[in-house]
């Protein structure tokens, strides 16, 4: 809820017979101001902590979409290969944090129980997600389609080429070597 331009808490109040709605700042009196509920209304609760921290994160993360240009995805192929660059580099650096923590993998929370620590949940899901990607991936076969598709590239090219030397006259030998050069120089460039 809003009042105005500024977000309240909006949390329903406990007067019987009333329909009225807490007009607190939200997040008044909490270490998550101008998001979620306010201090009286369990605004410094562990869950609405958490929630608030999500709500905030997700804000942020829309604020730099919004000034992102945007463009569609032309290439899926390649930019599914690029996803899973960045699955597997997420997943090494967290790697390097919960191999930093050595012994401290398991804690004692504040009531007492034994927890473990938020790194090595990021951790596991970022194993997770590395798993799916990589997986589908190979399912889908992406390296072998990308080398055909380059490969079509390649023979379109030199179709184009062994065109454009046959308008202008250019045939046998000479149309042969200018082929072999391009498809040498294509290789190397493939490599």
């Amino acid at each position: 809820m809003t009042a105005g331009n500024k977000p309240v808490c909006g949390a329903k109040t406990r007067q019987e017979d009333s329909a009225e709605y807490c007009g607190l700042r939200a997040g008044w009196g909490t270490d998550h101001p101008g998001t979620g509920r306010c201090k009286l209304h369990g605004g410094k609760t562990p869950g609405q902590t958490i929630k608030a921290a999500h709500e905030i994160a997700e804000r942020e993360v829309r604020a730099v979409l919004a000034e992102l240009d945007v463009q569609p995805v032309d290439d899926p192929l390649t930019a599914l290969a690029q996803l899973a660059g960045q699955v597997v580099a997420w997943q090494q650096a967290i790697a390097e944090i919960v191999n930093r923590i050595g012994d401290e993998v398991r804690y004692e929370g504040k009531a007492g129980a034994e927890q473990l620590r938020a790194e090595v949940g990021l951790y596991e899901r970022a194993m997770d997600r590395t798993n799916t990607v990589l997986s589908t991936i190979a399912r889908l076969d992406i390296d072998g389609r990308l080398a055909r598709i380059e490969e079509t590239k390649a023979q379109l090219l030199m179709d184009a080429v062994q065109a454009g030397l046959a308008a202008i006259g250019v045939t046998g030998e000479q149309a042969a070597t200018v082929k072999q050069v391009m498809a040498r120089k294509l290789r190397a460039v493939a490599a």
